[in-house]
């Protein structure tokens, strides 16, 4: 295992995917092209279509939750301030039979997005080194390692190249390996034109094979006379164009995932509220990482957000024509098969037009109930307002005996008449 490449259960995943990554790079070749943002962009296109069928299920889930939504927050309004336990587990049994009835569970447009992330956290890892995925990359950096690690005193020639400690990733000289060839090659991969330059003169001996390698490292590093591999930093420059890209790319996808796929955040679901904050907040997050990150990364998250625009139009085309009773039905019946199998007895399929119906009257009834309620201790209020308002002397004890008495008679013909 290469040193530079992630550990633990990223690891494998980033392998894998730095393979595809090489095997582009090697397509690419063979037409005369030698560039790693090219390959991003492609490896991105790639790497979305795998994800493809995952993007589905889970909008697939979106769009059944719309429906179920009606349902679900009259069952939360049902219950909103009890607290007691006994209340909870009703209420947690109750939104369990709406899952239940569609076919669906509180998980299931959360496990795509499981199953996504990890995915998307080895892509980082690709992308920001790229030397330690492709090895067709690697080779250029391979020969300079090779012969500099030959030389005597290489470390101290190394240590006096200007801005050194920004190309060991911001590492004191004297903590970083350098008898490691991973680490040299994570040094060079971080390299500025003037950087080569220095080194090819610290070097005479190997300035040649520096030079040479050194130009087609250029070659395929720089993206549109940007360096892959360098962040665009808060001077302003023409790498500024990457993180504004990135920002507005995202907030257009951001924008059209919304138009169909979320109402207006409700005031009172702190889940919604959190959701939209998230999504208003995440182009300006892509600008500011794509700042302080190296142009790799940001060349691949716009051309992330761009696949996704492409597939996010393609999609709601796709989800128009979906028959949500239909939809319904297939979940019922993958449901009633895992049911059979433990021995329970089938779940029932309900048309999703009556079911709204159903919750649309629950909620007015709860509505109704409430105002009734609410209007019922006006008037009590409003009673006893005039009973204490007719008495001359409110504040003797025999008008509080009267109160009580009054107030115990209209208990007692309140409880006669519930009877």
């Amino acid at each position: 295992m290469i040193l530079t490449k992630s550990g633990g259960i990223l690891g494998p995943i980033a392998s894998v995917l730095g393979i595809i990554m090489d095997f582009l790079f090697q397509i690419t070749s063979q037409f005369g092209v030698f560039n790693v943002g090219l390959c991003i962009i492609l490896f991105t296109i790639v790497t979305k279509m795998l994800m493809l069928p995952l993007t589905i299920k889970q909008q697939k889930s979106t769009k059944l939750m719309s429906v179920m939504n009606p349902e679900i927050q009259a069952i939360q309004a049902k219950y909103k301030g009890k607290t007691d336990n006994e209340s909870m587990q009703r209420q947690n049994v109750e939104l369990q039979a709406v899952y239940d009835k569609y076919g669906t569970s509180m998980t299931g447009g959360c496990l795509p997005l499981l199953i996504q992330m990890p995915i998307l956290f080895a892509l980082f890892s690709v992308v920001r080194n790229i030397p330690a995925y492709v090895a067709s990359v690697r080779v250029s950096f391979d020969n300079v390692v090779n012969a500099v690690m030959a030389q005597g005193g290489y470390v101290e020639k190394i240590t006096t190249i200007t801005d050194i400690t920004k190309a060991l990733n911001n590492v004191a000289v004297e903590k970083y390996d350098f008898t490691s060839a991973d680490k040299l090659v994570d040094m060079l991969y971080n390299f500025s034109a003037t950087q080569w330059a220095e080194l090819e003169a610290a070097f005479p001996a190997i300035s040649t094979t520096i030079a040479e390698n050194a130009e087609a490292i250029a070659d395929m590093n720089y993206f549109f006379g940007l360096n892959v591999a360098e962040a665009p930093g808060w001077m302003p420059s023409l790498a500024w164009i990457i993180p504004i890209l990135a920002g507005l790319s995202q907030f257009i996808s951001v924008k059209i995932l919304q138009g169909k796929q979320q109402q207006k955040a409700d005031p009172d679901n702190a889940a919604a509220q959190s959701m939209q904050t998230m999504n208003n907040t995440m182009p300006l997050m892509s600008a500011f990482f794509c700042i302080t990150m190296p142009i790799g990364l940001g060349i691949y998250w716009i051309a992330s957000s761009v696949v996704q625009i492409i597939q996010q139009l393609a999609i709601n085309a796709y989800m128009e024509k979906i028959d949500i009773d239909e939809m319904v039905k297939k979940n019922i019946e993958k449901v009633n098969k895992k049911r059979a199998k433990q021995g329970l007895p089938p779940t029932k399929v309900s048309s999703v037009s009556t079911t709204l119906e159903e919750a649309r009257a629950a909620q007015e009834k709860e509505k109704q109930a409430e105002e009734a309620k609410k209007e019922r201790i006006a008037k009590q209020i409003e009673a006893s307002k005039k009973i204490y308002n007719n008495d001359p002397n409110p504040d003797s004890l025999a008008s509080k005996a009267a109160m009580v008495q009054k107030y115990n008679e209209a208990h007692e013909k309140r409880s006669n008449k519930n009877k």
